[in-house]
């Protein structure tokens, strides 16, 4: 029996890197399910739309959108409903324009699409093709497209019933240039990235991201991707607890008890 896949994303139905995702799932399976926003959902992190309506449109065989959903919606909607008694194997998220490295990784609607597969019983898999900003905003999706199928039946292959999803990004480079599947720590930054910026617009002001705190480990996503032309894959814990954190937190008692 194919696996049955679930593809969501955090750029829209209509985005391109949907469309390369699809391929890749398809050349996995040929029980292959969309369920994406209908609009962008970009930094939506793993929001969830409670106490408002949301609505369905189809887009196509097994195409569907989620009127102002977010990814995290989109996947519950998908596992809990469209697919019926038979939920999604695999959940495959993306493939988004744009890295999504380090600690950006916690606000990213990509990552969500895939964690919550996880949590709905899928092995989850976040997919982002990397860009060099000061090139082109426009992504390449030569190398999503080359080796994307390959890094899901190699993750699948190597997954043991992990409490994990997987976050996958593809170099900004040639395909002949790529020098294969490297496994990395996500680089936790000395501070949040995502500041205040200023709108030409008196009074306003976006949430960006303008430049890259440091230091940066040389060993993990963010200079593995742009130094070493790897496609990196980063296995992300669902189970938070910081264990050193509980032991301490076992030993102390209020004042006066």
């Amino acid at each position: 029996m194919s696996l049955r896949i679930l593809i969501t994303n955090d750029d829209g139905i209509d985005a391109p890197g949907i469309g390369v995702m699809a391929e890749i799932a398809q050349a996995i399976s040929d029980d292959v399910w969309i369920v994406a926003p209908d609009g962008n959902q970009s930094g939506a992190g793993h929001r969830f739309s409670f106490g408002r309506e949301l609505s369905f449109e189809r887009h196509g065989e097994r195409r569907f959108a989620v009127t102002g959903g977010s990814p995290a919606d989109c996947v519950v909607a998908g596992m809990t409903h469209i697919l019926g008694d038979r939920p999604a194997d695999l959940v495959l998220s993306g493939v988004n324009a744009g890295q999504n490295l380090g600690d950006i990784v916690n606000c990213s609607g990509t990552a969500a699409g895939a964690r919550e597969g996880v949590l709905q019983g899928a092995i989850g898999i976040a997919m982002s093709q990397s860009m060099d900003y000061e090139v082109t905003h426009k992504p390449d999706w030569s190398n999503a497209t080359r080796f994307g199928a390959d890094v899901v039946r190699a993750i699948v292959a190597a997954h043991s019933g992990d409490d994990v999803f997987y976050n996958v990004n593809f170099p900004f480079c040639a395909v002949d240039e790529v020098v294969g599947l490297t496994a990395v720590a996500h680089q936790r930054f000395s501070r949040s990235p995502i500041r205040y910026y200023p709108s030409d617009n008196d009074g306003h002001f976006f949430m960006a991201i303008p430049e890259t705190p440091l230091p940066l480990d040389p060993e993990a996503d963010f200079e593995v991707l742009r130094r070493g032309n790897a496609i990196t894959v980063t296995p992300f814990a669902l189970q938070q607890t910081h264990r050193g954190a509980l032991e301490r937190l076992g030993s102390i008692a209020l004042k006066g008890q």
